[in-house]
């Protein structure tokens, strides 16, 4: 019973979280990022439609005409392509470049609960953490990657994929959970493996926050929304329900 309220009450962290990053102190750890990353998103988008457009061009001479309507037919199939790299590929390098901003938008947050003060945060010091943050940012990369591979491998599996697939989805959502827990985490010096366990011990709450993240992060720019409030919310539940401060 407890396990279920849990994860019936991880959605409402994400919802308050989105709350939080409109709060005026907090925005430019929003907007800067949001428009990094919106620069990579129309350049990815850009490279993708031109590298269709050469494949295009090279594919349909070769057809006869009657085939023609093959070309109406790709369409569909690249825009799935194009979803799937932009959850995959994107997010990643969306995460790794707003990394030092999300990771001050989670300690201002984590001090607004706490009732703390701290100086205010210049730009230098958001360039200082950049090292630091890139790191867990690939860290969380090597946890991620070798269990998704296995995972993907699985689902190619006759029978075994009945059971793969919904790992994999289930892996999806954990990892949604993880990437942004994460950021305060690592504020509060706890290691990777550490975090980890906190959050096997709180897996009902966990899961529940990370299923809408992950709902949000496959849909085209409202991703880009999703990721500061994931942020934040993950940080509320991260001071919440862990009490607190570790030294």
């Amino acid at each position: 019973m407890k396990a279920t309220f849990d994860v019936l009450r991880g959605p409402d962290y994400l919802k308050e979280g989105w709350h939080r990053i409109r709060q005026p102190g907090l925005r430019r750890f929003v907007l800067i990022p949001l428009a990094l990353n919106l620069m990579v998103f129309a350049a990815l988008i850009s490279w993708g439609v031109q590298q269709f457009n050469l494949l295009m061009a090279e594919l349909m001479p070769q057809l006869p005409a009657w085939a023609s309507f093959i070309e109406w037919l790709l369409w569909p199939l690249f825009a799935l392509v194009v979803l799937l790299v932009l959850f995959f590929g994107f997010s990643v390098v969306a995460n790794i470049i707003a990394s030092p901003f999300y990771g001050f938008l989670a300690e201002k947050i984590a001090e607004q609960e706490r009732n703390e003060v701290s100086p205010p945060t210049s730009y230098r010091d958001i360039m200082l953490v950049v090292p630091q943050s890139v790191g867990r940012e690939l860290r969380k990369l090597l946890y991620y990657l070798p269990r998704m591979g296995i995972l993907l491998l699985l689902t190619l599996v006759p029978v075994v994929n009945l059971v793969a697939s919904p790992l994999l989805l289930a892996f999806g959502v954990w990892m949604m959970a993880v990437q942004y827990i994460d950021y305060q985490a690592d504020n509060e010096k706890v290691s990777f493996i550490d975090m980890l366990r906190w959050m096997r011990g709180r897996r009902g709450i966990s899961l529940g926050f990370g299923l809408p993240v992950y709902v949000g992060m496959l849909i085209p720019l409202v991703n880009l929304l999703v990721m500061p409030a994931a942020v934040a919310g993950s940080t509320l539940l991260w001071v919440r329900e862990r009490g607190s401060r570790v030294s």
